[in-house]
């Protein structure tokens, strides 16, 4: 089977236990986490093959971050065991009214201070036909942003597909001199997936795009796919919040001969919505590689992003026969 790559942080996710505050008792819940880490976790779950690019701490919690993810079926040979720290981040789960809360702690990580060309793509990219990346790593300082940027150079110049998930986080971003539009847009413009909505895209273009929901969309997507004529598909959902507890999700997928707009569903009940935009982004990814079309793989992302709401932690440990029971209807017990 074709195999998948994937290069970013590992991180550990630190969170209270159930729905209580931060420290209201002195007990924290641990997951392996990370945008990147979590496609490539759900991809090897649903049985492809995987590899992954990281950097940990050669100590206790690099090592069983490493061996948790191997555990998942991912190839980990070149994740490296260097640097001083595991970078981190606290969960505090929201309910009802009370928003989720995201504190990071991964300043001078051992990956963030990895050199940027501290890895051998001519290796690393020997018989993979994807690598995925996302907006995250270059957010960690300009030395992981030209680490991201290197990793794309050598994917395009072996015609490598790129799948690039924006994943803006300004919390990054904002703690260094950064230029977010310029290294984005360089990464964006070797890829063949953008995983985004109309944000991303105004983001890169510098732009707004007027209109409400199915019109702005397709405004947005018409706009990338002039300025990127290296982009295939554009993949994003609409989240409409009305208690932490419940929202209202959709799935699009534009490719540019047209375009795939799912139903809109209701997630009541939810675990956990952390992991949900990776866990779409597998779910996609999953039905292209099976062969499906776009409306196919819109409605698999869809199926996989709204279990992940049904499980606490960052990824979705799901097979493919639990994306078969959602798209068939029936939450019943089955036996």
């Amino acid at each position: 089977m074709a195999k998948f790559l994937a290069f970013g942080e590992i991180m550990l996710r630190l969170s209270p236990p159930g729905r209580e505050m931060l420290l209201q008792t002195p007990k924290l819940d641990v997951w392996v986490a990370g945008a990147e880490a979590n496609v490539a976790t759900a991809l090897a779950r649903l049985g492809h093959d995987v590899g992954f690019v990281s950097r940990v701490p050669d100590n206790d919690l690099g090592r069983s971050a490493v061996g948790t993810l191997r555990g998942h079926g991912i190839d980990t040979k070149a994740i490296q065991l260097a640097g001083e720290r595991m970078g981190l981040y606290l969960v505090t789960s929201g309910a009802g009214m009370r928003a989720t809360e995201v504190i990071y702690d991964r300043a001078g990580s051992a990956f963030a201070e990895a050199p940027a060309d501290a890895w051998d793509w001519d290796t690393l990219l020997d018989g993979v036909d994807r690598l995925h990346l996302s907006g995250i790593t270059p957010a960690l300082g300009p030395v992981s942003a030209k680490a991201a940027i290197i990793a794309a150079e050598a994917a395009s110049a072996r015609n490598v597909p790129i799948s690039f998930d924006g994943n803006y986080r300004a919390k990054l971003w904002e703690r260094w001199d950064a230029k977010p539009r310029e290294i984005l847009m360089e990464l964006v413009s070797r890829a063949e997936i953008l995983f985004g909505n109309h944000r991303d895209i105004a983001l890169l273009l510098g732009r707004d795009f007027g209109g409400d929901g199915e019109d702005r969309r397709q405004k947005a997507a018409d706009a990338a796919f002039e300025a990127f004529p290296k982009l295939q598909l554009i993949a994003s959902t609409a989240r409409h919040v009305d208690t932490v507890d419940q929202h209202r999700l959709s799935a699009r997928l534009d490719s540019r001969e047209g375009h795939a707009q799912t139903e809109e569903i209701v997630l009541a009940g939810i675990v956990d919505r952390i992991g949900g935009g990776d866990a779409f982004a597998s779910g996609v990814l999953h039905a292209l590689r099976q062969g499906g079309d776009i409306a196919k793989a819109a409605q698999v992302g869809l199926a996989l992003t709204a279990l992940k709401h049904s499980l606490p932690g960052d990824a979705a440990l799901f097979r493919q026969a639990d994306i078969d029971a959602f798209l068939a209807g029936g939450l019943d017990v089955r036996r």
